[in-house]
């Protein structure tokens, strides 16, 4: 009898203790596929987030790393996803062509792009609309004739008034000079819109003073180098030239290069752009004026207008961002 009562309790201990495993084995089960469950939804949050391209012309030049950064603030505010893509240089065009079909077969939601060329994205952000992607122009303006041939259309443009913003600069240096001086233009890309606007206000600006003469207005497509080279062929040619009026702060830098060299010491210098190196060039005498077209906001705005308009949002066809006039003063 207690021989039987000991197999009875035996018997329910191990029941028991099988009960027990199966708990532990049920806890453990229930948690790998809670958290399972828990990364699908993260994977599913992570791809219903819209994804927006940044296209700039490079990151070479401060001004598009300025850019860049509104951008990103714009990115963690609205909760999408930024890539950011740049050629090589500001004259890469086929770069950017190429990074634009790259984007359309990546299937983006949207495209924020500064082009390199006015003229020569058209097609194929044409095809990028064609494919459902928003556009939205920065900086440099698409060529409206030739959108509207290609049938590229609804594109909102937000940049600052560079004709505006290159007078103010330009007028700055040319308000200085009271006696007859000789004074040059180094241009940006030629036949892009934002290029040819600034070398207008320059031109709007120098001619309001009579005692200016200008002797000479090449292109340096925004670069430092090329810049130090044309300034240099400039005063082989016109060895007293008094004043320039440089498009952009990396062209004026390279002009700086050259004068430093050369011991031009009394020649004016406006810039665009607003770089820390334009910056101290104006603290050190050696530049008198920049235009900061707070790169920033543009970038910040054209991401923001490119997820208002997947939500449906219409955005105005043109928006002007401020330009700022920095001098030693202020």
């Amino acid at each position: 009898m207690k021989r039987a009562i000991m197999l009875v309790i035996t018997a329910f201990l191990v029941a028991l203790s099988l009960v027990g495993c199966n708990k532990v084995v049920f806890n453990s089960t229930d948690k790998t596929s809670l958290e399972g469950k828990a990364q699908q939804v993260n994977n599913s949050n992570s791809a219903s987030k819209k994804t927006i391209a940044l296209v700039m012309k490079t990151l070479t030049n401060p001004f598009f790393i300025e850019m860049e950064k509104g951008a990103r603030k714009a990115e963690n505010e609205f909760g999408i996803n930024l890539i950011v893509k740049t050629g090589a240089k500001e004259t890469s065009i086929e770069q950017q062509i190429a990074i634009v079909e790259e984007l359309i077969n990546s299937k983006v939601d949207a495209i924020v792009i500064a082009p390199g060329s006015s003229t020569d994205l058209i097609p194929v952000l044409k095809k990028a609309q064609d494919a459902n992607i928003q556009i939205v122009n920065v900086d440099n303006k698409l060529d409206p004739t030739f959108s509207a041939k290609m049938g590229l259309k609804g594109v909102p443009f937000i940049s600052v008034d560079n004709a505006e913003g290159a007078y103010k600069s330009a007028k700055y240096i040319s308000d200085k000079i009271t006696k007859p001086t000789k004074v040059a233009i180094l241009e940006g890309i030629r036949g892009a819109d934002n290029a040819e606007q600034r070398k207008e206000g320059a031109l709007k600006a120098f001619k309001e003073n009579p005692n200016l003469q200008v002797v000479d207005s090449e292109t340096a497509d925004w670069e430092i180098d090329e810049a130090y080279d044309v300034t240099k062929a400039m005063f082989v040619k016109h060895p007293d030239i008094g004043a320039i009026f440089c498009a952009n702060d990396m062209m004026a830098l390279g002009t700086i290069q050259y004068l430093d060299k050369s011991n031009h010491n009394n020649v004016l210098v406006a810039g665009f752009d607003d770089l820390d190196e334009a910056e101290r060039a104006i603290k050190s005498g050696k530049m008198q004026v920049t235009i900061n077209q707070q790169a920033d906001i543009q970038g910040y705005t054209g991401v923001k207008y490119a997820y208002e308009m997947l939500g449906g949002t219409k955005q105005p066809p043109e928006t002007i961002i401020d330009v700022k006039v920095v001098t030693s003063a202020h």
